[in-house]
């Protein structure tokens, strides 16, 4: 229904437009977007933006960092609008519309993070600079990274986890429509973490929404991640950062080191980094102190904890809740599991959305009790774990997911594990690498960066599949010190992986071949 009035509403918006005198552009009929009658939805402002050179956008802090400024270099319509698909929902979004010369006659959506409520400024920009009409919501509560919002909202939590994306896509469909005077030809998701699960999410319950994806790190198993975040923190903290078990932060490096001494050189190429953690046989007792505790070695009980994060979150009869951290990712532990616990995205998700208790206390976690609580309270809702993609493919729809080796948020089993189950569904290796392909980065950590080469462009290789059926069969990644390329590397689609030639640089991606390994 709301399709079908959709179309009635664009139908006579373009003949009202068709009476507007002839324009010199498309940019002069920006404004006139606020007379738009949208089903639910509401264009509050729409502004020419045509900058001068030194042009910037101030920024909002967030709770990943500071008040700034967005320099922008390019013309565009700035479209501010919001959703109302329940009494309690209130979805802003943002619309970025470059004048018509510079237009590349198609649409991106792009993600977000956590559960932060705020536009992604950033990524607009980036899409702007492309060519694309873009667009990015708040997911429907403007607020930080606090879950606290969820609390006596479930409307606001269902807009949170599916709805606010989709009615940000058809309402932004129907403003690219009425400004440019006919549709876009293809519209693309981009997104990592949350950002990826909301990509899979769009794939499972709206497959005609976009005609191509990328995915990077999905967050789609909600309930399991966070119970294994959760868990982790549970592991290192539960007794206080004074209590035997716990891990002093100055302690990390030597562990990774010790990995590194034990694994990197599996791949055939010793290089500071793993090319795959799974096949790392890496026991940390070989790094525990002979007596007394030292800065440079794990006691007994440290090894224990080490143990546990390594292996994850598991039920009572030992079934895997959510994979365990990767051999490789350990420079990274203390920023994600560090004091106070209490701030910790897993512990709001149970606090304001499982248990709708504000004082709940993660040290009483019980990992197999709150697993099964959340799964059967929520994950109807908030998880996209659904390998059934028949009706995206059938719609054209191309699909990149991608996921560092390293994450130190998200472990990259989960989008093996999920990869694995579309196989299943869909008919098996061939029939799924049609329309979906894995790509996991050696060294790379949440979303970006690493000791791996993690800089490339999955967008580019996603147009060139959906748009000219070359298939991507691999990307070339980057990794830059300085602000110079210092490493490259081919990723590969899984379960290939990059292979070395066995001559030449190690650093140049063209000595590797992809292919599947015997390390």
């Amino acid at each position: 229904m709301r399709q079908r009035l959709i179309l009635f509403v664009f139908l006579v918006s373009l003949a009202g437009f068709a009476f507007v005198p002839a324009r010199t552009s498309a940019q002069q009929s920006c404004e006139s977007l606020t007379s738009l009658q949208i089903p639910n939805a509401t264009v509050t402002s729409a502004t020419a933006i045509d900058p001068p050179p030194d042009l910037s956008i101030p920024l909002p802090p967030s709770p990943i960092g500071p008040a700034s400024n967005l320099a922008i270099a390019n013309s565009f319509c700035r479209v501010d609008a919001f959703s109302t698909p329940t009494s309690d929902s209130h979805i802003n979004f943002e619309l970025w519309l470059p004048v018509a010369a510079r237009w590349n006659g198609k649409f991106e959506a792009v993600g977000n993070g956590g559960f932060i409520g705020q536009i992604g400024y950033g990524a607009l920009s980036a899409a702007l600079n492309r060519g694309y009409a873009t667009a990015s919501t708040d997911t429907g509560h403007a607020s930080g990274n606090d879950e606290s919002w969820a609390l006596g909202h479930p409307e606001k939590l269902i807009d949170w986890a599916y709805r606010a994306v989709h009615e940000m896509t058809v309402d932004s469909k129907l403003i690219v429509a009425a400004y440019y005077g006919k549709p876009a030809k293809l519209a693309y998701w981009n997104g990592c973490s949350t950002g990826g699960k909301q990509g899979l999410t769009e794939a499972q319950r709206y497959p005609a929404d976009f005609d191509g994806i990328v995915a990077g790190a999905p967050a789609n198993y909600i309930t399991h991640l966070q119970a294994g975040g959760v868990y982790t923190s549970w592991a290192r903290l539960k007794d206080g950062d004074n209590a035997p078990n716990f891990i002093p932060p100055a302690k990390f490096p030597y562990l990774h080191k010790a990995v590194l001494d034990a694994c990197d050189s599996k791949d055939g190429v010793t290089d500071g980094i793993i090319a795959d953690p799974r096949r790392c046989n890496f026991d940390p007792k070989t790094i525990q102190c002979p007596g007394a505790d030292e800065a440079t070695c794990l006691t007994a009980a440290q090894v224990k904890t080490v143990q546990l994060i390594y292996a994850g979150a598991k039920y009572n009869d030992g079934k895997q809740i959510f994979p365990g951290f990767e051999p490789g990712s350990e420079l990274l532990w203390a920023p994600v599991n560090a004091p106070p616990v209490t701030t910790s995205i897993g512990v709001g998700f149970f606090r304001y959305m499982v248990f709708d208790n504000p004082n709940w206390d993660f040290a009483s976690l019980d990992v197999d009790r709150d697993t099964r609580t959340a799964d059967q309270k929520l994950g109807s809702i908030v998880n996209a774990i659904d390998p059934d993609l028949k009706a995206f493919q059938q719609h054209g729809g191309k699909m990149i997911m991608y996921h560092g080796w390293a994450d130190q948020a998200i472990q990259p089993e989960n989008s093996i594990n999920y990869y694995s189950s579309v196989e299943a569904a869909m008919g098996g290796p061939q029939e799924t690498q049609e329309f979906l392909r894995l790509f996991l980065v050696p060294g790379m950590t949440h979303c970006q960066g690493g000791a791996g080469p993690n800089s490339f462009d999955a967008l580019t290789m996603l147009e060139r599949w959906r748009e000219n059926n070359t298939a991507p069969d691999k990307i070339i990644a980057a990794h830059s010190t300085g602000g110079v390329i210092d490493n490259s590397r081919p990723l590969c689609p899984y379960p290939q992986a990059a292979i070395y030639k066995g001559s030449g640089n190690t650093t140049d991606a063209g000595n590797y071949t992809c292919g599947n390994p015997n390390w």
